[in-house]
This record gives C-alpha cells, structure tokens and sequence, in this order.
C-alpha cells in the first residue's frame, strides 16, 4: 500500500457490526473527518500539557505534533497508524536541566539529540533485528528505568503544584481518577482533558468566592485570582507560535535554535529507553487489535518517532512518542485508516496557528495542573512495573533485585556523582546507568543464570503504554483481521493462527499487550 490513496469500502457508511477498516482504507469524507477529530481530542490534553510542564510553547508543540504524525505515517509507509503527541518520558530530565542553570535551547538541543539516538536504533533493529535492542536493555532493565523517570517527578506534583491550591487540586485530582476508571467509553480516553476542562470550571467558581496566595521566591506574597485571562484576551486568534509568560508555568518558550551540552544531553539519554518500551508496546498493541504482524516494522516505527523528536526540537518544539489514547480511539472505533491519522496532523497544524490557544493552556491554575500531574507521573513510573508483570521478571533472583534497588533509588533519590570539577551526572542519568552497568556487570558472574522467560509475544516486546482510561484492546475476537481477508474473524470460537504459526483457540492467552 502507497502511504497516499484509501480505497473507499462499505459504500463510504459505518462499517457493520464486528467489521473494521484498514489502514489502506476509508469511509465517507464526513465520517473520516468525524474520526480525525476524535483523534485530536484524545492527543490534546496531554499534548498541551506536557509542553507547558517542560517550559516550551503549547501551540508549537501541537503543530510539531502534527508533522511529526505525518513524517511517522510515511516512514512505516502507513502500515502503523498512530498519532505522535508530546512524550512525558522527557519531563524528568527537563525539570533536572532547568534545576542546573539550562534554559530552553539546552533542553531542546539535548531533546534532539536524543532523537537522532532512537532513530539510529531503530535502522539497527530494522536491518539487523531487535535482539541487539533487548539483549542491552531486557525487561527488567527497562521498566526499572521507566519507574524512576516516574518516580522522580513525585516532588514536582506535590511540592510545586499541589500547594498553590491544594483543595482545587484534590477535586482535580478525584475527577481525573473518577473519569479515567468509571467514565464510560471515549470520554474515559480523554480524562486528562476533561479533567483540564474541570479544574478551570471549579477555579472560576471559587475564584467568585476567595483568592489564592502567590508568593515570590524572595517570600513577598500577595492574593491573586485563580485564573488570570489577560494572556487570553490579548492573544490572537491567527498568528505564529510564540514566547508567552504564565502565571502558572513561567516563560514558555516559542521557536528557537538549539544549543548542545554533553552534561544536558546524558540526562536525557534514560528517555530513549522508556520510548523504545513505549513505541514496542504500541506496536504490538496494533498488531493485536489489526492481526496482522507488523514486527518488520517496528524498526521503522522507531525511526519515524525519532526523526519526529528531532525535527520538532530542531525548531523549538516539544519531543514526541505513540499515543496510547490514540489507539484506545481505533479499539473502540475499529477503524485503522491512517487517513483519520493525517486529517488529525492536519488539524492539529491548524491550531498550532492560534495563540489564543496557547494562552488558554498557560493560564491554567497551578492546583489545576498538581491535580493533572499527581495523577500522571504516578502513571509513568508504573508503567515500569507492568513492563517487569507483563514479562514475567523473576524478583526472587539477586540479579534482577539487587542492582535495580541502587539505581532506582539513586534516580529517584537524585544522587550527584562528581566526575571532574566540571562533569557531572545526577538523577536519573546516575541512575540509568547504576541499573545497565551492575546488571550486566554482575549478570555472567551469577551463581545460577538468572530466569527470564520470554514473554508472550516477539522478543522484541516488553513496552509499555500511557493511558489515561479503559483503552480495551481485545485480543483477537470479533476484532482482529487476517492480511489475506477482507472480512474479520467470525470470532465464534474456532482456532486462530498466530504469526508465529502456533494453532491458538480465540480464549487462549497470546501475551497482548493491554493498558
């Protein structure tokens, strides 16, 4: 299939029940137009919040955003449709270069760099397979670094957002959670926007009745109101991104040139991992939700996400990865047209345009924001457990326990370590390296080789997924299609052939990956 051109099927209407459209394919220009907007929807919340977090423009990020899903889709020649929305995996390592002295072009030009790494990892695993991938950085390896890029945003939540407004941020907070579990299908998809949605609807009512307290660091405070819209008002509704000041984030920056510092660049080497885990998990996600093995293009996925982060960084913007609300999207809808896809990229570029929307998102209320990322960073580092569940990782083993207690502890904890009288690395860059250099350091010496089953899919698996709601994603029943078929499995009940050739009945366990 060329990555342009969708064959229209089911006479352009909604697909009957138990039916599903391919990537290659497409519905009436209406119904396609509906999906892309749902997509948006999905990747907005978190892709304008994370950028804020990070001290970089909204509305670049959301533009950047959408070419860099149009850079992905070609690269894995539409095979993969998925949405390239900020990465919350760079978070931690951001708030650690800000927390040296690094303004924002430090952070975007190590951003980039890091890149131009998955990228290279990801022409190693396309031509030479992902063995070389899983043999240096196993399961119990990567969920531990995930844990502790979580882990150690903790003290942001609760020490910088969280006490600007802590009863805001606890509704937020409830709401987020509330939604997230309980909300009934898509809107459970999008609980970090609702959630966002929520906290300015209660900031407003309370501001009607108090004000809040914001203090300088010199200790000088004054009461303020909880939303401040000036920003708004004054923005444009067209207009390129640019620099704007939030009450709540302070400056965020808008294009610029990156700068490069060796110091800067090793703290955010540990998200290159947590990416590798993310994209491997999403892959396999729709592999299962499509049938069809797209392990020949897991190279490419990681290429695509790569050059996407750069490119975004080269110009300002914010780094990118798979979006798993995304998928959640496809696995209710049961339509994979990467044309959705491109129409979302499509929008998103529009409302890169408007800095109105950028102001809308700086303005957002600090307790608002502690109720959002107590709830979010939580999330990423247990991510770094269901990579160690979902692969079945032996803790009764000194091997996997022992020097994943250091360097989890040493990232969390954020440990310096003086390497000359200008060198030095700290947090999570200590850490990461603590946890790869003992494990397999220690590794061959063990008194008994250390028991790691493989997991229930390709050996390339052990990924991870950030989700914000119930993003079922079935196995195989009444979902899942072959490549050589044009309707899906009858799903009643008779066996199933797997990619590995393996005779499976629709109820058996195949090791999918599932949020």
């Amino acid at each position: 299939m060329s990555a342009v051109g969708w064959r229209l099927v089911y006479g352009g209407r909604t697909p009957p029940p138990g039916s599903v459209v391919r990537p290659g394919e497409r519905l009436s220009s209406l119904r396609m137009a509906g999906l892309g907007a749902q997509h948006v929807v999905a990747m907005f919340g978190a892709t304008f919040v994370f950028p804020a977090i990070m001290g970089l423009s909204p509305n670049l990020a959301v533009l950047m955003s959408g070419v860099a899903t149009i850079m992905f889709l070609l690269i894995v020649n539409g095979k993969v449709p998925s949405y390239l929305g900020t990465s919350a995996s760079f978070v931690a390592a951001v708030a650690a270069i800000r927390a040296q002295g690094g303004n924002s072009a430090d952070v975007t030009g190590a951003i980039l760099i890091a890149g131009l790494i998955l990228a290279a990892v990801g022409v190693i695993v396309h031509f030479g397979g992902s063995g070389y991938v899983r043999a240096v950085l196993p399961p119990v390896v990567t969920g531990a670094v995930v844990m502790l890029i979580g882990f150690s945003l903790a003290t942001v939540a609760t020490t910088t957002y969280y006490p600007q407004d802590q009863w805001i941020a606890l509704l937020t907070t409830a709401f987020l959670i509330g939604m997230a579990v309980l909300g009934p299908g898509f809107l459970s998809r999008i609980a970090i926007f609702l959630a966002l949605v929520f906290g300015y609807v209660i900031s407003w009512i309370a501001d009607q009745f108090s004000t809040v307290q914001s203090c300088t660091a010199a200790g000088k405070c004054m009461a303020v109101p909880r939303i401040d819209w000036s920003g708004v008002a004054h923005a444009s509704w067209i207009g390129l991104p640019g620099t704007v000041v939030s009450p709540t984030f302070g400056t965020l920056t808008g294009p610029h040139l990156p700068a490069f510092k060796l110091t800067f660049i090793l703290l955010v080497i540990p998200s290159v991992i947590a990416l590798l885990a993310e994209n491997s998990g999403h892959v396999k996600a729709v592999s299962e939700m499509t049938g069809v093995d797209l392990d020949p293009y897991l190279g490419r996925a990681f290429i695509g996400d790569g050059l996407g982060t750069a490119v975004a960084s080269a110009v300002g913007g914010s780094p990118t990865t798979t979006y798993a609300e995304n998928i959640g999207v496809m696995a209710a809808t049961r339509v994979y047209s990467t044309l959705a896809y491109y129409i979302a990229a499509g929008v998103a570029i529009l409302f890169g345009f408007c800095p109105k929307f950028g102001a809308l998102v700086a303005a957002t209320p600090g307790g608002v924001l502690g109720g959002i990322t107590l709830v979010l960073y939580g999330m990423i580092g247990l991510l770094g457990a269901k990579i160690w569940i979902e692969n079945r990782v032996n803790f009764a083993d000194p091997v996997n326990l022992v020097p994943l207690a250091a360097g989890i502890t040493a990232g969390i904890g954020n440990l310096t370590i003086k390497v000359t009288s200008t060198f030095s690395i700290a947090g999570i860059a200590t850490g990461t390296l603590m946890v790869i250099i003992a494990y397999h350091a220690v590794r061959p010496f063990a008194r008994r080789p250390p028991d790691e089953p493989q997991p229930g899919g390709g050996a390339d698996e052990g990924g991870a997924m950030i989700v914000t709601g119930n993003a079922e994603i079935p196995n195989a029943e009444g979902l899942a299609y072959r490549a050589d078929e044009q309707q899906p499995d009858s799903g009643t009940g008779g066996p199933v052939t797997a990619k590995d050739g393996a005779v499976r009945s629709p109820d058996e366990d195949t090791g999918s990956v599932a949020p």
